[in-house]
């Protein structure tokens, strides 16, 4: 049967009512080639067209016995995904700046969106309720007769008008808020628990169904009942399987095409499912980007090329979950498990390139959807794209120098720091000060008086031991939250915030340079890091006023944040009890000083009415208004060194991965990871080594990692990024071991027992060796002993 002339069909003829912004001719997302033909369907959706008209059913209606043999036969062959689609679409654009749009319209919106909306229509009556679906799938399971599930799955998958009827709480209910989908969900979840216990034609049944619903001709805006049926068919388990994927983008591509409205619905919807129900269609939404990105065998889904709308479907469908999970009280699942580890694999330079260049356009980029990024990614990203600017900027000053006919110094192609130990702090200021246009190249670090040549292990040294005395609390610069165990920025006044700025350059050389810091900021400091992510064209403009809420001074101040909590939830009289006025207190170089946190808040007493408001201006001040210049300056020392659009890609919490590593330490995938010279893996001291190792505890295995690497943080990609080395000394083994830390490098003398390990690990100093051989040696001690 020619499938290649046909009538329109309602999926065709739904797309041509869609709105400009869904419904437009520029080039296709992810395949990125030429537009295709108007679209097909092939010969079977033609077919079941024709036959669905012959046999004068609406859309409503149920399949007729013959269509029904018919499209079981064509199903079953069909299933396998190549002969479903020859002749793809390509997807309706998605909106180039949705990135910005699942960060600021999911929480802009109103409550209620205003548009009007078109009248549900009337359903049929349907009066089984969950308890009697059960005893239903009881009875057939023990006598094999499935007819009466069978008609239950056939009638309530048929259209989308039937969905509602079967799981809509009350069946011509009008349920048009965000805050209740009106779906029973129980009943949805015992109906779609026992779907793949049943028989294969009743299952088959179903996708029919689905295709029968997706294939109706929609005439205007949807209903609340259509967002209702997408909202259950979403849900859908029998999607896992590669044989229903070509059902499953055709209804991800009319999700993903719904109105910004109709988004807004689904998300608020979508929080409100348990953990379990919320993880598993995410599960299958990366399994099924995953699947199409590499198939498990060639023929297995349509050539990537004739469905290249695919993947952005079902990207911005993972949208929706990853913005109901971020609008959702407590956060249902973690934003890491939205990571597609399999994105690592492919050419994430070329997806940042196309964001950066068609950005505002309508080609599709991973970047676009960020959350779906892992962390490594994201930091390959980084990387990649400093050592860009790295080599731009060597590249000027050689040509700078070139075009003067002055002697070239291969200086020039690095941030050179020189450095005294003992004025370690204002010698570092000075240099970066008078090199702030080289902070984009190599660092390069030098101890004035030491021999030697930095390879890697000098600068981990002049980072770590800057960082201590800048955190020092005797130094005044930031004070250290017990309660909390972090730091937070002093309020101190002062007429030179250029040591501020010395710790954003700080932090931004290490994130630059790939070097862990031990800094304990909260995770406000990070989102006020990146507000806004890029620095702003007015110099004036504010920076780093980030939205403040009681959480967020919980991470900083717990004790005060309980204070004001109670203030918000005491039943008695507020202004008499308490006796607040809108002003706060502060201690400045030991003068108590007091802020109006209102104009006239002395004069303004704290009520019932108004303390919501208090203790927002409250927080407020101490987080942004009171540090504003502090952090200013901070802000625009760490965005001199990492100015960059793949900052725009980071999440708060992946920013401090970024620059502090990960803490927790797993020496067990360090051992797999590890590589060796002179020794096999095998070999006694390899393995007695290992064996001390993971015996030691936590506090022992940080300072190991510290005396091999010159941290004790893990780097984002995990200890294998480490690039571990154990090589073999040939010495006496009564020697200690000596490490290499530019190149995260120990070596062992041959030892042939635990007991020599630990002898020399454990119970005495261990040597570490700063410069590579050949180079003058030099020996510090390290503490290794426990109590």
């Amino acid at each position: 049967m020619d499938g290649e002339h046909y009538a329109l069909s309602g999926v065709e003829r739904e797309r041509e009512r869609l709105p400009p912004i869904y419904n437009s001719s520029a080039p296709a997302a992810f395949g990125r080639g030429a537009k295709q033909p108007f679209p097909s369907l092939g010969s079977f959706i033609s077919t079941l067209s024709q036959r669905r008209e012959a046999g004068g059913r609406g859309v409503a209606g149920g399949m007729t016995g013959t269509l029904s043999g018919t499209l079981s036969g064509t199903l079953s062959g069909t299933l396998s995904g190549t002969q479903w689609l020859r002749h793809g679409r390509e997807l309706p654009p998605i909106c180039s700046d949705v990135r910005q749009k699942h960060r600021l319209s999911i929480d802009t919106l109103p409550p209620e969106v205003k548009a009007p909306f078109p009248s549900d229509p009337i359903l049929p009556p349907r009066t089984k309720t969950t308890k009697e679906f059960q005893e239903d799938m009881e009875r057939a399971v023990q006598s094999g007769d499935w007819r009466e599930v069978r008609e239950f799955y056939l009638t309530t998958f048929d259209s989308f008008i039937e969905i509602n009827a079967a799981f809509k709480r009350e069946a011509n209910g009008s349920f048009n808020t965000i805050d209740d989908s009106g779906v029973n969900a129980k009943f949805v979840n015992a109906v779609y628990d026992a779907l793949l216990s049943t028989p294969q034609d009743i299952q088959k049944s179903v996708l029919k169904g689905i295709i029968n619903s997706l294939l109706r001709e929609w005439k205007g805006p949807r209903t609340k009942d259509d967002l209702r049926a997408y909202f259950i068919l979403v849900q859908n388990p029998q999607y896992s399987s590669t044989s229903t994927y070509v059902i499953y983008a055709h209804l991800l591509r009319q999700i993903a095409a719904l109105s910004e409205a109709d988004h807004h619905f689904l998300v608020h919807w979508l929080k409100k499912l348990s953990a379990r129900r919320f993880r598993q269609p995410v599960e299958r939404l990366l399994q099924f980007i995953s699947t199409r990105l590499f198939p498990a065998e060639p023929d297995e889904l349509p050539p990537l090329a004739k469905c290249s709308w695919w993947i952005p479907s079902a990207t911005k469908v993972l949208g929706l979950f990853n913005a109901a999970n971020s609008v959702s009280s407590a956060p249902i699942m973690p934003f890491t498990d939205f990571y597609n580890i399999t994105l690592e694999h492919i050419d994430f330079m070329e997806e940042y390139r196309t964001w950066q260049n068609y950005g505002n356009s309508n080609r599709f980029s991973f970047c676009q959807f960020p959350f779906i990024l892992s962390t490594v990614v994201k930091k390959a990203i980084i990387q990649k794209d400093s050592e860009q600017q790295m080599i731009s900027q060597a590249r000027q000053s050689l040509v700078s120098k070139v075009s003067r006919r002055q002697r070239v110094d291969m200086n020039l192609l690095f941030l050179n720091i020189k450095v005294r130990r003992a004025q370690l702090l204002s010698d570092s200021l000075d240099e970066l000060t008078r090199k702030r246009c080289d902070l984009k190249k190599k660092l390069r670090v030098t101890f004035v008086g030491e021999a030697g040549l930095d390879m890697g292990g000098l600068t981990k040294e002049w980072f770590l031991l800057l960082v201590r005395q800048i955190f020092h609390t005797d130094y005044g610069m930031f004070t250290y939250m017990r309660d909390s165990r972090c730091h937070w920025f002093s309020s101190w006044k002062c007429d030179n915030y250029s040591e501020f700025q010395l710790v954003g350059t700080l932090m931004g050389l290490a994130v630059y340079n790939s070097i862990a810091l031990d800094i304990h900021f909260p995770l406000y400091c990070y989102r006020k890091l990146l507000t806004p992510p890029t620095v702003p064209c007015d110099q004036n403009a504010p920076v780093g006023m980030a939205t403040a809420t009681l959480d967020d001074l919980q991470q900083i101040m717990p004790e005060l944040a309980h204070g004001l909590g109670e203030l918000l939830s005491y039943e008695g009289n507020v202004e008499e009890d308490f006796y607040l006025m809108f002003q706060v207190f502060q201690e400045e170089m030991g003068v108590v000083k007091s802020h109006n946190l209102k104009p006239g808040g002395d004069k303004i007493p704290v009520t019932k009415h108004n303390r919501k408001e208090y203790v927002q201006l409250y927080i407020d001040f101490l987080l942004n208004k009171s540090i504003c210049k502090q952090f200013a300056a901070f802000y625009h020392g760490f965005h001199s060194v990492c100015a960059s659009d793949a900052l725009m890609l980071l999440r708060p919490e992946e920013v401090e991965m970024l620059v502090c590593g990960i803490p927790e330490l797993d020496m067990s995938a360090l051992q797999k990871a590890a590589q060796y010279e002179g020794y096999g893996k095998t070999e006694t001291t390899v393995r007695c080594f290992w064996d001390v190792v993971l015996a030691f505890p936590l506090e022992l295995q940080k300072k190991l990692l510290h005396f091999a690497t010159g941290s004790d943080r893990v780097p984002v990609g995990g200890m294998a990024d480490l690039n571990f080395k154990i090589s073999k000394i040939d010495v006496p083994t009564d020697w200690l071991p000596i490490s290499h830390t530019c190149f995260n490098q120990i070596c062992l003398p041959p030892y042939r027992t635990q007991e020599g390990v630990k002898a020399e690990t454990h119970h005495r100093h261990l040597q570490r060796r700063r410069l590579w051989p050949g180079v003058t040696r030099l020996h510090t001690h390290t503490h290794t002993h426990t109590h």
